[in-house]
């Protein structure tokens, strides 16, 4: 019998082996991917292989299936924002930042797949699976959004060291100098700088590559660096005057000198949507018209002027788009070419950059001398870093009620994201008295209770505007600007519903649904056999393996299973049969004609298509409006209804049509009535 299966399957030729072939994947396919589905029947298979033949089969690793609220029990509450301070404009920004730090709050409770979407224009959905502590969760999730920022605490400074503490600062920095000497001890000796920078230095980005640390001008160094640097005479000179700061001890190499020119430029940039770092609502083409404008007014007289009533980069009606000496290398390509080539007083031709269009007026240039320097870094300890902060931080009065805004930016120089924040008048006051006391410390930005981040203080703001840099990613960056927005914006919420359901209620919600989805799939694949005989049959098996493959599709995409999701799974079996249906027609009228059984499969295959590529495409952008407009329950439907009928269109074309074609062999072609009950003519 084996052996006629075999020959049954791979002995065709032409379409029908191909045919056979493919349905035989198909359905090992199936097999395998029921027990992905129901991994139960795999640790029953395999029990029971192993109590017969001994034989252990490896371990299938289960995967459940995502459940939504309504089946796994939990609390559904509906909110709503007071967005009645809040520009038209900004609302939707302020609704997707409350809903963005509103998700983060409810993830700390650790509740299965929360979810929690805006809904219309003011309100909230937060759905939480299988939450315990449904008043915690209200809870936190009711604050206003809390944005502070702190100055470093002084509490250390009034500590005093203790014994172990003095020792341990003693020792410490007694072997950093006792190195020091060290090093010149073997300097001394005629061991080159670079064989000595892995043994002495702690500078991990300058000792790969033997204690280089780049070009610098002087006035890139701190002051502490600028008088040794200053007395090189002969590139390979080790200097002798040791830069002794606080935190660490340098030794400096003159590695090379070269002559370099800084240029000395004010710039005017009219930015589009769709550039980096920009806001502004210009299309290209208008920017472009307004740049061709100003290019036409611009002289070296009314330049400043034009670029504080015109120009779109934050901060230029004070600025004058002023960029003061550049020096290669410290710009983009594109804006630094065409600077470097103009002459003193000269205005440029416009200039395309990734932040828009730039007009530039190169107002002098100098020449200034790169020094190629080598370092070896040896680390001291100070007495705070001994003593650490008592109170690391403190509040200063400024907090998310001054701040005006956040937005993305990108350092003209090196092209990385950094936040730039703008404060109102009185925050711009309190921000200027807290920048000037806390040069060359840090000030803490804390968003709910916990620091997001801590840029240091290099100079006083005085115009209430400032860059938070760092390493960040533009993802990073871009989640800064919303969680600042979020916190700087009134939006408090109030609870409107609350609605708890029972996890015993969800299984039994669950039994009833699988029961009806049992039932309705019986009894569809009843009909088409009664009514369709083989046809049916074969219909019936399309079915079977939709079923299959559409559960194994929610499983590996993740969906989360609700009452709505299993009803639009439920009703997609339905219409997958529909497709069937109106091919088996097609089929019955040709084969009424007088055509060959084969002939007859593929006109109805063809004609039938397109009545059921329509229909098809109609449910799916009515599942895709659905999706995109509806609220959760309506979503679960649509998203599993849409999965449905991609599936259900490839299993009644595709599967049906190869099994059709593996069975048209001559003793069936000849029994046109096992297909549909109707004799040829």
């Amino acid at each position: 019998m084996q052996g006629n299966i075999s020959r049954f399957i791979f002995a065709g030729k032409g379409e029908v082996g191909r045919a056979r072939r493919i349905v035989l994947a198909v359905f090992l396919l199936s097999f395998c991917l029921f027990f992905f589905v129901y991994p139960g029947s795999y640790e029953a298979t395999s029990g029971w292989i192993k109590d017969r033949t001994g034989i252990t089969l490896p371990a299938w690793k289960s995967v459940p299936f995502k459940e939504g609220l309504d089946l796994l029990g939990g609390t559904d509450l509906m909110y709503q924002a007071d967005l009645s301070l809040i520009p038209d404009e900004s609302r939707s920004e302020a609704m997707s930042g409350v809903r963005d730090i509103i998700e983060k709050r409810v993830n700390s409770l650790g509740v299965s797949e929360p979810l929690v979407q805006v809904s219309g224009a003011d309100r909230l959905v937060v759905q939480l699976a299988g939450v315990k502590d449904v008043k915690q969760a209200i809870d936190l999730i009711g604050q206003t959004p809390l944005l502070e920022f702190k100055e470093e605490g002084e509490a250390a400074e009034n500590r005093t060291l203790s014994s172990r503490q003095e020792k341990e600062l003693k020792n410490f920095n007694d072997a950093a100098k006792k190195k020091l000497d060290d090093f010149f001890v073997e300097l001394n000796k005629g061991k080159k700088f670079e064989d000595l920078v892995p043994v002495y230095s702690s500078d991990e980005s300058s000792k790969a590559q033997g204690g280089l640390w780049g070009f610098f001008a002087l006035e890139d160094l701190a002051a502490e660096f600028q008088g040794p640097v200053g007395k090189f005479k002969l590139s390979g000179e080790v200097s002798r005057n040791v830069v002794d700061l606080d935190t660490e001890y340098n030794v400096l190499k003159l590695i090379s000198k070269r002559d370099a020119v800084a240029a000395e430029s004010n710039h005017i940039l009219i930015c589009y949507k769709g550039a980096e770092s920009c806001d502004k609502e210009f299309t290209k083409e208008e920017a472009k018209a307004k740049i061709d404008e100003l290019k036409k007014q611009a002289t070296a007289a009314n330049f400043e002027q034009l670029v504080k009533d015109n120009s779109t980069e934050p901060g230029a009606a004070n600025s004058a788009g002023y960029l003061g000496f550049m020096r290669k290398g410290k710009l983009v390509p594109e804006f630094e070419g065409p600077l470097f080539s103009m002459k003193n007083g000269q205005i440029s031709e416009v200039v395309e950059t990734v932040f828009g269009y730039h007009l530039i007026y190169k107002k002098s240039e100098k020449k200034v001398t790169e020094y190629e320097l080598g370092r070896i870094m040896i680390p001291k300890k100070t007495r705070d870093q001994v003593l650490g902060p008592a109170d690391p931080w403190k509040n200063t009065g400024l907090s998310g009620a001054q701040l005006s805004k956040a937005t993305l930016e990108f350092d003209t120089r090196t092209g990385a994201p950094q936040v730039g924040i703008v404060f109102d008048s009185e925050g711009r006051d309190l921000f200027k008295e807290l920048t000037k006391r806390n040069i060359g410390k840090s000030i803490a930005i804390f968003l709910d209770g916990s620091p997001i981040s801590t840029p240091r203080v290099n100079e006083p703001i005085i115009d209430g505007s400032a860059v938070i840099s760092g390493n960040f990613s533009i993802a990073e960056a871009k989640e800064l600007v919303s969680r600042l927005n979020s916190g700087a914006l009134p939006v408090p919420v109030t609870l409107l519903t609350q609605q708890t359901i029972g996890a015993s209620l969800g299984q039994d919600s669950v039994n009833k649904s699988v029961f009806a989805g049992m039932v309705g799939l019986i009894i569809v694949c009843v009909f088409m056999v009664l009514y369709y005989r083989l046809a049916g049959l074969v219909a019936s098996l399309a079915l079977i393996v939709y079923t299959i493959l559409t559960l194994a599709v929610f499983k590996w995409v993740g969906v989360t299973l609700t009452l709505s999701g299993i009803a639009g799974f439920v009703l997609s079996i339905g219409m997958a049969v529909d497709a069937n249906i109106l091919i088996y027609e097609r089929l019955k009228e040709e084969l009424r004609s007088g055509r060959g059984l084969r002939s007859a499969m593929d006109i109805a295959f063809s004609r039938a298509w397109f009545s059921i590529r329509d229909s098809n495409f109609s449910s799916i952008l009515t599942c895709v409006i659905l999706i995109w407009m509806g609220t959760g329950l309506i979503k679960g439907f649509a998203i599993t209804l849409m999965i449905g009928v991609l599936v259900s269109m490839f299993t009644a074309i595709t599967v049906t049509r190869f099994i059709l074609r593996s069975l048209a062999v001559s003793a069936v072609e000849k029994r046109p009535f096992l297909f549909l009950g109707s004799r040829r003519k």
